[in-house]
């Protein structure tokens, strides 16, 4: 932790005193070619080698491989019957701090080191204290006071709508969320959590129409899993069968060496918070829609960045609507940074790279690709320019051959340029809602 707080004080540091130059500090001017790194194609191929990121803060640093310890599991379930029934035994350790998932990048302008806590209430406003349905500390037997949860073994599920709190870390542990075909609201609230599977999804949101995971305010979570992409159906490090929303003022980091980081096979929905992603297969896919209103995401994919499948005959879109999102894709030839049959920006900020992206349908503002004829390194620092000023930066911690940058401030006439490790390709202008430079 003391290293994330470091990180985060340097590059808050380094945003209020350095004075940056774009676009001059070589070649100057630039050809306005369209480049091929635009195309809408592609599917998860083969297992890749997994890989972190690096982050697009000033301070970069890798992450290690998730470790799982396996965890005897005791075959005894017990069932809290009654608000105030307590199941208590041993718990599985702090909250918060380091994960075996290991850490992550982010933005530079974004990045929090919130501390973990254990609070078992919360302050909504000066008269009124959040009431939680459960409060759960994990670990090898974990600690349940409240009503709708069974446990068994390190393993927790939610049979019942209401909101519920957690804290603790455990290993080879998880969350199911499972209530039937009940439209009751579920809350899982995150405060300080550290989860590790070997073989499962951390979060399993089994069945439940409306499941909101929460990072509390002020908290910082992990999970992580090994679980593979081939083979099983529930993959990913949160795998839910139904929408799943995202929203909070805490921090959650996600780690799936082996799979997808948040996969659904509906919808993805991410409202508020921080969420910094490493995956070996896509940061974030959905069988039908992703949506991002709100919030700080930074992924680093094997494959995809982020991805709509479709399906049943239905396009799957993408709808960027607000929120700030770093996102750095794979590096095999047929994979994006940004993928989905239909793509929708009306707002936020998104500053990408990888193979390709796909071009929106639709966009509420000027946006700029730049393809690079002979690719980028990995872990290159690409700083994106506007009119001369750094508007925002990206480490791709994979190779790549293009960049896309949205801004909902970017209007025709302006100058943009991207540098690659202090390099420029000189200034381009902003001539059309579609904008895209070919760099030699």
């Amino acid at each position: 932790m003391n290293f994330r707080k470091l990180a985060a004080i340097a590059a808050v540091l380094t945003m209020m005193t350095s004075a940056v130059s774009c676009g001059k500090d070589s070649d100057d001017g630039g050809s306005a070619d369209i480049t091929a790194a635009v195309t809408v194609d592609g599917t998860d191929g083969a297992a890749e080698k997994s890989t972190t990121g690096t982050g697009t803060a000033t301070t970069s640093k890798n992450s290690d491989k998730t470790t799982a310890k396996t965890t005897d599991k005791s075959s005894k379930t017990t069932t809290t019957k009654a608000a105030g029934t307590t199941v208590s035994g041993s718990s599985g350790g702090s909250s918060g701090g380091s994960s075996s998932g290991g850490s992550s990048g982010g933005s530079a302008e974004t990045t929090k080191a919130a501390s973990g806590g254990s609070s078992s209430q919360e302050t909504t406003s000066a008269d009124e204290v959040k009431e939680y349905t459960a409060e759960i500390t994990l670990g090898s037997s974990p600690k349940v006071t409240g009503e709708n949860v069974t446990v068994e073994g390190s393993v927790v599920t939610i049979n019942a709508g209401g909101d519920y709190i957690f804290t603790g870390k455990v290993d080879n542990g998880q969350i199911i969320v499972d209530t039937g075909a009940s439209e009751d609201k579920v809350t899982v609230v995150l405060n300080g959590v550290d989860i590790s599977n070997s073989s499962l999804p951390a979060i399993y949101i089994r069945e439940a129409k409306k499941c909101t995971i929460k990072p509390k305010e002020g908290s910082v979570n992990y999970v992580s899993s090994d679980v593979p992409k081939k083979g099983v159906n529930e993959t990913g490090a949160i795998f839910s069968n139904d929408t799943v929303r995202l929203k909070g003022n805490g921090e959650l980091n996600v780690t799936a060496t082996a799979s997808h980081g948040i996969s659904s096979d509906d919808d993805v929905i991410i409202e508020s918070g921080t969420y910094i992603i490493n995956s070996r297969k896509s940061g974030i896919i959905a069988n039908d829609d992703v949506t991002m209103n709100d919030g700080d995401v930074t992924i680093f994919g094997g494959t995809n960045g982020i991805k709509a499948k479709g399906s049943s005959g239905a396009d799957g879109s993408i709808n960027i609507n607000g929120g700030t999102m770093h996102i750095s894709g794979g590096t095999k030839e047929e994979k994006h940074s940004i993928y989905a049959s239909v793509f929708n920006y009306t707002g936020g900020t998104v500053f990408a790279a990888g193979n390709k992206f796909t071009e929106p349908l639709h966009s509420a503002a000027p946006f700029v690709g730049f393809g690079f004829k002979n690719g980028g390194t990995a872990d290159s620092e690409l700083k994106f320019c506007v009119n001369g000023k750094e508007v925002g930066k990206l480490t791709p911690h994979n190779e790549f051959k293009s960049a896309v940058m949205f801004l909902p401030d970017l209007s025709v006439g302006d100058k943009v340029s991207i540098t690659v490790d202090g390099k420029s390709a000189g200034e381009f202008k902003v001539e059309d809602t579609k904008n895209e430079f070919l760099i030699d």
